[in-house]
């Protein structure tokens, strides 16, 4: 039976419940004044001033439980020198009940079956960049950019061995994991995207993007196209993105099907169309910028081809991008942001109307949360999709003061499912994990987090949160340095124990974070509550309407007979008149249709 509770807090007298928060989200959204945008972090948070350590670091928390902890497995990490930036872990993909862990010394897999015991199903040693997965069946796929071996050898390449590029698993046994293709590329692989395409089934996708330096002509086994007389082909190796086509019954014959030009002028058909210059001098909190929002490549993309588009973060530029022909994407939009100095991840909204960009300004190795970072500066941009053009919304900023020995800077994360608001979860190194409400893009709100001390107290050792990601009702997370780590969440006056169970309700196979497909809610009464608890929340159902829904709503729950919990839940339905009851009405509406 679905809690009765009203959330937190339910046991405070209700009180003025009026339409006029609602009136005030119909206003015209416009981006947030610059006075707004430029505060300085908080200096009085619970986070400030948490006592170092590696694995006994002080703790702070809000609505975030850990409940469970796994260290790097053995040949993951290096005795002594947990920061070493060849063993730290990076990204994360999950299917079925294995949570994959990429990394720059390879990749390991957990059984989360039961999340509160994860227990380490195989190691894979495959040095030679940050490794980030991605899964599709039985293939896993991870992005190599550093020097590297085809054979995953630990030894130095040569130029018969050297490897830049995508490598793909098969995992069909997972415990003896066998490489079945390593496709080349001129610059490596930075990060990847999974693309499906709705009308074949027989195929999946690979956007690549590498960020490096073109590699060297020596290489035996780069694409012909990256040199010409000794030299690197501009035109091969930068301004474009990789498409490689892999056949899922021969995923040893995936290979690079297009370069598209998602950055040309459509004007001029000049390749370099987008941001080829510093926007200022200086970054403006006065220091160089680092990295530099140079568009000659895309760090990360975001898919979701359920709605045909796919985000660009691109260094210096966040793109739009038409994905109805996987194999063919083109840019629609394009947006710049004097603030960021990199344009590094993406995140659509469920129903594909808002992207959450981030901006990893340092590039994750420094910290950039101090008392004298500005909130507008290394954070989330929140832009609206209208008619198929970007619109900022606002910024948004971990907004607690962490310190000079503490990588901090806006990551990854993903959504989590509560019907009705749009909440990110996301990592942000030692910044810790914090939760993001944009359901009102031009209001941004932090509504949960934890946060460890810095891995050290006297000096910056990397470490912190890569990614934070829920899946299936829990949030697993990888931490550079101390490990995997899991999460539940527990209701607080901003998320409901209604909403956290609704959120877990959707269950899928896989999380690839860059691919993203549509969340949809059974009817259940936790949905229906969650949508009550807003509406309380907000200030905005009368107490004469609240009491007769709750009636209705508690003699559905307790009724033995189908028919006569619909005929309360329709009842609870009739109650509510008006447009700011859609949501509520609807639920009601589809739950009673169960029955």
């Amino acid at each position: 039976m679905a809690e009765r509770s009203r959330g937190a807090w339910a046991t405070r007298r209700r009180t003025t419940r009026g339409i006029a928060v609602f009136a005030a989200l119909a206003l015209v959204m416009v981006a947030l004044p610059a006075a707004a945008t430029a505060q300085l972090p908080n200096p009085d948070d619970p986070r400030v001033g948490l006592d170092p350590g590696l694995q006994n670091a002080e703790v702070a928390a809000h609505g975030v439980d850990l409940t469970a902890h796994r260290d790097r497995p053995a040949g993951f990490f290096l005795e002594g020198n947990p920061g070493s930036f060849g063993f730290l872990n990076s990204d994360l993909a999950i299917q079925d009940d294995t949570a994959f862990v990429g990394g720059f010394r390879g990749w390991h897999a957990w059984n989360i079956s039961d999340p509160s015991n994860p227990t380490l199903e195989v190691g894979v040693v495959c040095p030679g960049g940050q490794g980030d997965p991605s899964v599709w069946g039985n293939l896993l796929f991870l992005s190599y950019e550093n020097p590297s071996r085809t054979d995953c050898g630990t030894q130095a390449e040569t130029a018969d061995t050297a490897f830049r590029g995508v490598r793909i698993f098969d995992i069909s046994d997972l415990a003896n994991p066998v490489q079945v293709a390593a496709v080349q590329t001129c610059r490596g692989s930075h990060t990847h995207t999974l693309v499906t395409d709705p009308n074949d089934a027989e195929n999946i996708y690979v956007y690549n993007s590498g960020t490096s330096g073109v590699r060297s002509a020596t290489h035996t086994g780069r694409p012909a196209n990256c040199f010409e007389n000794g030299q690197p082909v501009p035109e091969a190796s930068r301004w474009s993105i990789d498409v490689i086509k892999v056949p899922l019954a021969a995923p040893e014959n995936a290979a690079i099907v297009n370069q598209p030009r998602i950055f040309a002028n459509p004007d001029t058909g000049a390749i370099n169309g987008l941001q080829n210059s510093f926007p200022t001098t200086l970054h403006p909190s006065g220091i160089p910028w680092s990295p530099q929002p140079i568009t000659d490549a895309c760090h990360d993309i975001t898919a979701f081809p359920e709605i045909g588009l796919a985000a660009g973060a691109c260094e210096g530029n966040g793109i739009l991008i038409d994905i109805s022909d996987p194999a063919n994407p083109v840019r629609v939009d394009a947006v710049s942001d004097p603030n960021f100095a990199y344009w590094h991840s993406a995140t659509f909204n469920n129903d594909g109307t808002k992207v959450v960009f981030t901006d990893e300004w340092g590039g994750g190795t420094t910290p950039r949360c101090r008392n004298t970072d500005r909130l507008n500066w290394g954070a989330n941009a929140i832009f609206d999709i209208v008619d198929g053009k970007m619109e900022f919304r606002s910024y948004h900023k971990m907004p607690a003061v962490q310190t000079s020995q503490e990588n901090c800077v806006a990551h990854n994360g993903n959504l989590i499912p509560v019907p009705g608001r749009d909440i990110l979860s996301q990592a942000w190194y030692q910044g810790g994990h914090s939760v993001m409400d944009f359901t009102d893009s031009s209001n941004p709100k932090e509504i949960a987090y934890y946060d460890r001390g810095p891995v050290s107290g006297t000096s910056l050792v990397l470490g912190g949160f890569w990614s934070t990601y829920f899946y299936n009702g829990t949030t697993f997370a990888t931490e550079l340095s101390r490990g995997f780590d899991v999460f539940d969440y527990t209701a607080t006056d901003d998320l409901s124990a209604n909403e956290i169970q609704a959120a877990s309700e959707p269950q899928v196979d896989r999380l690839n974070a860059q691919l993203q497909s549509e969340i949809v809610w059974a009817p259940s009464f936790a949905v229906v509550r969650s949508h009550l608890d807003q509406l309380i929340r907000a200030g905005a159902i009368g107490d004469a309407t609240l009491d007769e829904v709750e009636k209705h709503l508690a003699m559905a729950e307790e009724a033995t007979q189908g028919k006569k919990a619909k005929g309360q839940l329709t009842a609870a339905a009739d109650k509510l008149e008006g447009e700011r009851y859609d949501a509520l009405r609807g639920a009601l509406l589809d739950l009673a249709a169960t029955y």
